[in-house]
């Protein structure tokens, strides 16, 4: 069996390399194809003959990135969806996992977040165009699972952090990118300023445990229905800044800068379906987990990813 698996440079997919190192299994890069292009996607998918596909490619960012490029997270992030699903189908690939975002539900969904009310309602508008360009990725596994019956079926988790993210201080994610202002502030003994109130409740999950998750889904999960992954456990950012400043070793002053957008609130997210179908996974503690990324990224800084 030979799995594809697309954005392998990214985070997730980083994980993933290392669990399918001795697999048959081809990860792809942004050097293999370029997706938006649908006559690349197509030769990648041609020469790979995959059987099963775990489709990560996409552009994405925290508030910064979405508010800025609202149009290239759209755009971008359709053209790729289109093409690789389009693709898989050409080739006749049976079994393909797309991942989604908690971030692209009904901005007055009712919590926990669930799955038949991901097209209730519009996206927060801090990234209404990565969100309505994640739903179509939905739509069109629905849609050729419904005429060509193919298991085509799509993963939603929660915040996403771990090594070899995009520490990008401007347009990361809101984990990654208050680990490397962390780092810059006690590098230069200079106090931490946060964006927003630290109030706003996020649920986070381990790269490696969405790697985990991401085999299983392409071999146990057949559902049509979409679902979610997440421990259930909801983290305020101020919770956050002082794991990371701990794990960092941080002891200068920290202030959070109200001035600048939180996003929404919370969005708890329903994790009944993954307890009761993977009953015996087990997610890595959040404080774990973070102090494994910062690690990481003490290691291997300045050559990260921004």
């Amino acid at each position: 069996m030979t799995i594809l698996v697309t954005g392998s440079d990214g985070l997730v997919g980083s994980a993933l390399r290392e669990i399918l190192a001795k697999e048959d299994a081809y990860m792809a890069t942004r050097s293999s194809a370029d997706l938006t292009d649908f006559d690349q996607t197509m030769e990648l998918f041609s020469q790979v003959k995959p059987d099963r596909v775990i489709h990560l490619a996409a552009l994405v960012g925290g508030i910064g990135g979405n508010l800025m490029h609202s149009g290239d997270y759209f755009r971008t992030n359709t053209l790729i969806n289109l093409n690789v699903l389009e693709a898989a189908r050409a080739v006749g690939v049976k079994k393909l996992g797309s991942f989604m975002s908690t971030c692209i539900f009904p901005n007055d969904a009712k919590y926990p977040l669930t799955v038949d009310q991901l097209h209730l309602g519009s996206p927060h508008p801090s990234n209404f165009g990565y969100a309505y360009a994640k739903r179509m990725l939905e739509v069109q596994s629905r849609a050729y699972r419904e005429q060509w019956g193919l298991d085509y079926v799509v993963a939603i988790p929660t915040n996403i952090y771990g090594p070899n993210d995009n520490w990008s201080l401007t347009e990361g994610h809101v984990v990654p990118s208050l680990i490397h202002k962390v780092f810059l502030a006690r590098e230069k003994d200079e106090p931490l300023v946060v964006w927003g109130t630290g109030n706003p409740l996020r649920e986070f999950i381990y790269s490696a445990d969405v790697a985990q998750l991401a085999l299983w889904l392409i071999t146990e999960y057949s559902s049509a229905t979409p679902i979610i992954f997440t421990s259930g456990t909801e983290t305020s950012i101020r919770e956050l800044v002082s794991m990371v400043t701990e794990a960092m070793s941080y002891d200068g002053v920290v202030t959070f800068d109200d001035s600048k957008p939180d996003g929404q609130f919370r969005k708890p997210s329903d994790p009944a379906a993954v307890k009761e179908l993977a009953p015996d996974f087990s997610f890595t503690p959040l404080d774990e987990g973070i102090r494994q990324t910062v690690d990481w990224f003490l290691k291997h800084y300045p050559k990260i990813r921004t």
